[in-house]
């Protein structure tokens, strides 16, 4: 009888208590991922820019039979190189080697400030290959990456041998329509997320919501928790502030490899939209266009359109995005 009076006190006591919020559930996580597993070993590359000692974190995957042949995947601006697992796998099952990078000041690398330019990323990519011995590769790029991958292609065109883009950020140039952000806005607009704020924006790349998705906004919701946030967020509003300042498109004449560009039919993101004026967001995000436009302007140039998938068709439409994949590198050029 006593046992049972406790039961019911304690559960009274339950009942009453206040709620517990959702941010008490949350485990922070340190700005380098530290708890968060990627899909194939992590290995540091450590290079020195301006002044500070920093850690380039990749994968380095190899294929059971190798073909000879290396590929490097780079990440889009919300993402960092665990995204790729199912591309990896498909890409080391048919023989490739495989090396996936998180870019200085995203993923598991070091997130420092400094002043961040695309050439400087695609340097630090190229003493990558250098480190691993690889004098040739194909660089594969998704949005911000795709920005990248163009820079890496027009400054190491010899160890370029063919190059893919996925939804490049870089189609069109954000200043022909948008006032040039200030840093200190991009880094408030950074401060002020929240995991329900990210999420909204994270749904704006896609027509669905697949796994990874959430996933990302789960890791990110955790990032927001720790101390070292504020790092985070100034090394997240330098490379918005890059993108801004050092489009790329009008280089796309000068690709001189072949070129397969990917584009998800569903994608209508602006980068920059939260600045822009409406009237001005009517003109931007036209990607099936830009896709064409852009295709007629590379020299060697081969454009998939994959419907049934905004920003990220690999993650989207996984099989499609593959298979073009898989058939540009085995053809004959």
């Amino acid at each position: 009888m006593r046992r049972s009076l406790i039961l019911v006190f304690a559960a009274a006591l339950a009942l009453f208590a206040p709620a517990r919020s959702s941010a008490d559930d949350i485990t922070p996580l340190g700005i380098g991922l530290e708890d968060i597993d990627y899909p194939y070993p992590v290995h540091f590359l450590d290079l020195t820019i301006e002044g500070q000692r920093l850690r380039m974190a990749y994968m380095d995957v190899s294929a059971a039979h190798p073909n000879g042949q290396s590929l490097v995947l780079l990440h889009g601006k919300n993402f960092d190189g665990e995204y790729w697992a199912q591309a990896i796998r498909v890409l080391t099952d048919h023989g490739y080697r495989v090396i996936v990078p998180d870019q200085i000041g995203f993923g598991k690398s070091s997130k420092p400030d400094i002043d961040y330019h695309f050439d400087l990323l695609a340097a630090n990519t190229k003493a990558l290959l250098d480190h691993l011995g690889i004098a040739h590769a194909t660089i594969v790029g998704h949005s911000f990456g795709g920005m990248l991958a163009v820079y890496f292609a027009r400054d190491y065109p010899q160890t370029t041998t063919r190059l893919v883009l996925e939804n490049p950020i870089g189609l069109e140039d954000y200043r022909s329509a948008i006032e040039p952000p200030t840093l200190d806005s991009l880094f408030n607009a950074e401060m002020a997320q929240t995991a329900a704020s990210y999420r909204t924006f994270m749904h704006a790349f896609f027509v669905g919501w697949p796994p990874e998705a959430e996933h990302s906004v789960d890791v990110f919701a955790r990032v927001l928790h720790s101390g070292e946030y504020p790092r985070w967020a100034k090394a997240s509003a330098l490379t918005s502030q890059m993108i801004f300042n050092e489009p790329i498109r009008q280089e796309y004449p000068l690709l001189k490899m072949p070129v397969l560009l990917v584009i998800g039919q569903g994608d209508r993101s602006v980068f920059f939209r939260r600045y822009a004026k409406p009237q001005e967001i009517a003109t931007l995000g036209h990607w099936p266009e830009l896709g064409r436009k852009a295709a007629k302007d590379i020299p060697n140039a081969q454009l998939v359109e994959i419907q049934g998938s905004g920003h990220v068709p690999h993650l989207e439409q996984a099989d499609e995005f593959n298979a073009a994949l898989i058939k540009f590198l085995g053809a004959r050029y």
